[in-house]
């Protein structure tokens, strides 16, 4: 991945307050890149304010979107925003100090299989093709590059239940106590939030145009159920479940995030004797690494968040204050730990957090993350909390 610092592209994102606008923002603050210029669907309201916030912007990623509601409004929708967008494109042109780079996030349901007409796809699917062709059309004309990114069923931290992805529900109901049910299981092709955002980058990165297909782990909605499940069953005690891969890790960390901050701090036994006390820090099939510390008083670590480590800290001796803030949003959470009552905290993905010593005396914390360090590739990004 490139880190071009100040020389990166500022982007403007259309739909950023969304799921995937959300998870975009945190892909460039990871790179280094300027931070975005943010539209969210309203932007569209004002094609005056619209065409003030493009002005000057050479990298446009769209992302708003009409995908629910009546079939009338969904097919509707989505050319809509496509025309506003490049009304207002045309009208800033005269801005830009180069050439534009337009990138739509378009979807697998807009694209016909094989020789099928478009007229054979849902109202969602045929707006995206006509939203495609909108954009395709007039960045041809324009002399713009024209990214058209075909993505499968996104999943990830802080979908929304209901509305961005069956993954999204299943986590929701599991962390809310509900039991989830398959109500058609069909297949999915599931593309994790940050791997499309990884595309996006690049694409912008090397300047790329025409369409990108990337692929996604295919599975039933009833096997993607009951990956969820297990999850959910082993970590219901603090167990730590077993990751066969990349893809695993990307729904686990997704349904932490929907048990952040209802389910901790993390209880823990503590069993005690003549000879003292003695507690489980961490269970895992998965290996990894743990790790101590000690910090004076007053002393703050952290300061920082991580793209997919699954992180641990429990404070063994002193107390201490930990907090957790959503990327982008606004207090934290704070948890105040002690050593003589052991709880872990563990810490979601794309949530920047610190720790501090808030006692008289020495603090010992223990941290354990899911993979062993590696200074080339240490997944940890300054933020302060």
């Amino acid at each position: 991945m490139s880190t071009r610092g100040s020389l990166a592209p500022q982007v403007a994102i259309t739909g950023g307050a969304g799921f995937l606008g959300w998870h975009l923002r945190c892909a460039i603050r990871m790179r280094g890149w300027p931070d975005p210029v943010v539209l969210d669907r309203t932007g569209f309201e004002d094609p005056a304010a619209l065409r003030a916030a493009l002005a000057g912007i050479g990298t446009v990623v769209h992302l708003a979107g009409v995908n629910r509601g009546p079939e009338a409004d969904v097919e509707a929708g989505n050319p809509r925003l496509a025309r506003a967008l490049v009304d207002a494109l045309q009208a800033v042109a005269g801005t830009r100090t180069g050439g534009l780079h337009l990138l739509f996030s378009n979807s697998t349901h807009g694209v016909p299989a094989g020789d099928a007409p478009a007229a054979s796809l849902t109202p969602y699917g045929r707006s995206k093709v006509q939203a495609s062709a909108i954009l395709g059309e007039w960045a041809a004309a324009a002399g713009a590059r024209y990214t058209d990114i075909r993505f499968p069923h996104l999943f990830g931290e802080h979908g929304r239940p209901f509305y961005n992805s069956a993954v999204a529900t299943f986590c929701h109901q599991l962390a809310t106590g509900e039991t989830p049910k398959v109500i058609v299981d069909g297949e999915l092709e599931l593309l994790h939030a940050q791997s499309a955002c990884d595309l996006i980058l690049d694409a912008i990165d090397a300047g790329d145009g025409g369409p990108l297909s990337p692929e996604g782990r295919r599975m039933r909605v009833s096997e993607a159920l009951a990956k969820l499940q297990a999850m959910h069953d082993t970590y219901a005690d603090g167990t730590l479940p077993r990751f066969e891969g990349d893809f695993d890790l990307d729904l686990f960390n997704t349904l932490r995030s929907y048990r952040f901050p209802l389910h901790y701090p993390g209880r823990i036994d503590l069993r005690s004797d003549a000879r003292g006390h003695l507690f489980e820090a961490v269970k895992t099939g998965h290996g990894g690494q743990c790790f101590a510390s000690t910090t004076h008083p007053g002393i703050v670590r952290g300061n920082h968040f991580h793209r997919r480590k699954v992180e641990r800290f429990l404070v063994a001796a002193g107390e201490a204050t930990i907090r957790v803030r959503r990327m982008f949003a606004g207090e934290p959470h704070a948890f105040a730990v002690r050593g003589d009552t052991p709880v872990y905290i563990d810490m979601p993905t794309l949530h920047t957090h610190d720790i501090r010593n808030t006692g008289q005396g020495e603090l010992f914390t223990l941290f354990w993350s899911h993979e062993i360090f590696d200074p080339a590739a240490p997944d940890t990004y300054p933020e302060a909390v």
